[in-house]
């Protein structure tokens, strides 16, 4: 058990859904703060009980727009100048974490920059889900705790008992995480080779694979526009798959992602809840990792490991 009263949870405006959920899995009531807004878009975050002493727990992903990230780092300054014990930022999608690296001359490292802000606003720890590159874990100076969705993924693709099963990834790029799900699943692994002439945009794509009389799973960090993994099913299904599925762990779905889902030969996209799906799609369906991100901050607050909770 965790002794709720050494430790509070507090939502930001884009993540209450999660944080309660998250506070019915610790068995703890969910922490009141209040959002001031004002009239030229600039506002304030007020923690409206006392935190001193107190082992705080922010929950806010830092998916656009902007906004989502500036109310975190005032939670995170609001709870430092009101003598929090640790200040934890939990943060089920870490947003920027694509520019992770200069992948052309004179452009930023966006990743690291907002690792930087959160650390010098005054984190303790941070408690994050599939970064789109482990390696970002470095970017912060304090420790991380990096969870997979994979606990909650690999359960559901169980789930569907499928024949013939063949894990895929829709880039190279997400080649290890596919392959740790081959691997856990003792199937083949198919991989998409494809090549981009600007971002968000598809030029052209290549199976290295069979996936001919195959039921596969689409394997990925997030899904944006969804036009690499829509192309990607249907190209499987022009090449003889029986059914193309897909899982991802967060569900971005920008633009006219919804629409190309819905019109792809995809049978079913999975994403986990760790950002709001605000659309309509009977082809989506979103599992909840409240109950991970609840054991981890009760882990953390009895000083025990969190590793047992991954399954690869």
């Amino acid at each position: 058990m965790c002794d709720c009263s050494a430790f509070m949870v507090f939502a930001g405006s884009a993540t209450r859904y999660l944080a309660e959920k998250i506070c019915s899995s610790l068995g703890c009531p969910l922490g009141k703060m209040s959002v001031t807004r004002f009239a030229d878009g600039e506002f304030e975050v007020c923690f409206d009980e006392s935190i001193r002493g107190k082992d705080v727990f922010l929950v806010q992903s830092t998916f656009p727009n902007a906004d989502n990230l500036m109310e975190l780092l005032l939670m995170i300054d609001a709870a430092r100048r009101a003598s929090a014990k640790t200040v934890n930022a939990v943060i089920p999608y870490y947003g920027w974490a694509r520019q992770d690296r200069k992948s052309k001359p004179r452009v930023s490292i966006a990743a690291k920059l907002v690792a930087d802000m959160l650390t010098v606003a005054g984190i303790s720890r941070v408690i994050t889900m599939d970064l789109h590159a482990d390696q970002e874990q470095g970017f912060f100076n304090v420790p991380v705790d990096h969870l997979y969705a994979s606990s909650v993924l690999i359960p559901y693709i169980e789930s569907l008992k499928l024949e013939n099963l063949v894990i895929a990834t829709p880039d190279v790029g997400g080649t290890k995480r596919a392959n740790s799900y081959a691997k856990y699943f003792n199937c083949p692994l198919v991989i998409c080779n494809k090549t981009r002439n600007k971002p968000n945009e598809v030029a052209s794509m290549q199976i290295i694979g069979s996936v001919e009389d195959a039921n596969v799973v689409l394997v990925d960090d997030l899904v944006d526009t969804a036009g690499t993994i829509t192309t990607a099913a249907d190209l499987m299904k022009s090449r003889g798959a029986r059914s193309v599925r897909a899982c991802a762990s967060h569900c971005v779905m920008s633009g006219l992602a919804t629409e190309r889902l819905e019109s792809s030969l995809l049978e079913e996209m999975a994403f986990t809840d760790s950002i709001p799906y605000t659309h309509t799609c009977h082809k989506v369906r979103q599992l909840t990792v409240a109950d991970i991100f609840a054991e981890t901050i009760r882990r953390v607050e009895n000083n025990e490991s969190i590793s047992s909770q991954y399954l690869i």
